[in-house]
């Protein structure tokens, strides 16, 4: 299947840096949120990102211009139907994808592959709200999605040899690099980073090292770009919470229970950059 279109649900971070990886690879977009501010604010956040490639010399004017061109900002699932693959790129809750899935479903062409760009949900079951479960996959992005070279494809139970083949040749003409991963909680980048995040917590609440000397500990003793607590304020506090109860409860296992700390941090709202204080302030 020649993937010429793509749909986007959600304008948020993972949405408008989807966007942008589609639109600079010449696919063409449409990116759907709830509300005309939310899709005006996703598309100045593609063209602020473009405007500084520009200025780094990175890109041409007329390549930014395309790329922008390519974007249909929407409010309006029928315009949608234009689209081989729809990706939903909305928030971190089950209950709202599963409701945007089954729309989806209803409004396409049964043809259409659906992806979800689900960090922590099983793609198996998020599949079977749908009756194309065949045609469903997951397709998880890193942020910032222009810069960051993985993509996690995600097989759900019900998913077919050729939407995996259509979805990894689609990511491979993005110039991402994507690893193929069974269904099961967290996939495989988050299943090992989160609790990664969760002992350094642990380490931190024992008073074993300072945030400061762990940080550089891991940075330097493992090459890592930037610590696991400085990450974690990145992430926010209460997604990498919420991860660790997810895993602790589909897995039934001790070793996922989430540290005091990080739960009393989130508590007290210090969810890390988007409060202005995590285990760092900012």
């Amino acid at each position: 299947m020649d993937i010429t279109t793509v749909g986007i649900i959600g304008a948020g971070t993972m949405g408008n840096g989807i966007a942008q990886a589609c639109a600079m690879s010449g696919i063409k977009v449409v990116m759907v949120d709830i509300s005309e501010a939310a899709v005006a604010k996703g598309i100045a956040t593609v063209s602020g990102s473009l405007e500084r490639l520009l200025k780094k010399e990175k890109i041409t004017a007329d390549v930014k211009a395309a790329a922008l061109a390519r974007i249909q900002g929407s409010t309006r699932y029928d315009d949608l139907k234009g689209a081989q693959l729809v990706i939903e790129a909305a928030t971190e809750n089950q209950e709202l994808k599963v409701k945007i899935l089954k729309q989806l479903d209803a409004l396409l062409a049964p043809e259409v592959i659906i992806a979800s760009n689900t960090s922590s949900i099983s793609i198996t079951k998020l599949a079977a709200v749908t009756t194309r479960a065949d045609k469903f996959i997951g397709m998880h992005f890193f942020n910032p999605v222009p810069m960051m070279a993985l993509v996690e494809i995600i097989r759900g139970l019900q998913t077919s040899d050729a939407t995996h083949a259509a979805v990894h040749a689609m990511a491979m003409a993005l110039g991402k690099t994507p690893i193929t991963v069974k269904n099961a909680p967290g996939f495989v980048v988050n299943r090992i980073l989160v609790p990664m995040i969760n002992e350094a917590f642990f380490v931190l609440a024992e008073g074993l090292a300072t945030a400061e000397d762990i940080d550089a500990g891991m940075k330097l003793g493992c090459n890592q770009p930037i610590g696991p607590l400085a990450l974690a304020d990145m992430v926010g506090l209460d997604v990498c919470l919420a991860v660790m109860e997810v895993y602790l409860s589909e897995f039934g296992d001790s070793k996922y229970r989430a540290c005091p700390l990080l739960k009393e941090m989130v508590a007290a709202g210090r969810l890390g950059r988007k409060t202005g204080q995590g285990v760092y302030s900012y």
